[in-house]
């Protein structure tokens, strides 16, 4: 076999791999908007004070059973962030996106939206973000140190 049969070969090869990644990408994303409509559809806005907040395996949780039951195995092995809460008389725990995760304070009482037990946004009495510091300004601020 030539060069030039090799190479189309593996052209058309990457051709099929892209085409077959775009296509589950367009099937992925239509899964996203509809869970992110359930979501919309079914979150509202509750008063909580924010007990304790980890990354911690779903197995290791207080969650419902049908719930840990329901969720896909990837997330069981994966180390979710999530907030221990009381909400009401009841403590919870609940869980949460990284963002949402790091905006939350500890032992301090907070307004958030919820969707079942999932904390959608934090509405008031959330920590300022953090602005991730660069490359150059790590270096900069570590040679300030040695002098």
């Amino acid at each position: 076999m030539g060069f030039w049969t090799i190479f189309w070969i593996v052209i058309a090869v990457l051709a099929a791999v892209l085409v077959g990644l775009y296509f589950w990408g367009k099937k992925l994303q239509t899964k996203y908007d509809q869970q992110q409509q359930l979501i919309n559809d079914n979150k509202q806005s509750a008063t909580i004070f924010v007990i304790d907040k980890k990354k911690d395996n779903i197995t290791n949780l207080k969650l419902p059973k049908q719930m840990k039951d329901e969720l896909p195995w990837m997330y069981k092995k994966r180390k979710m962030p999530v907030v221990i809460a009381k909400i009401g008389p009841q403590i919870q725990t609940l869980m949460c996106d990284q963002r949402v995760y790091d905006s939350i304070p500890t032992k301090k009482q907070i307004k958030v939206e919820l969707a079942g037990i999932l904390i959608v946004n934090v509405l008031s009495g959330k920590l300022p973000e953090t602005k991730k510091k660069g490359f150059f300004s790590k270096k900069a601020k570590k040679k300030e140190e040695k002098k």
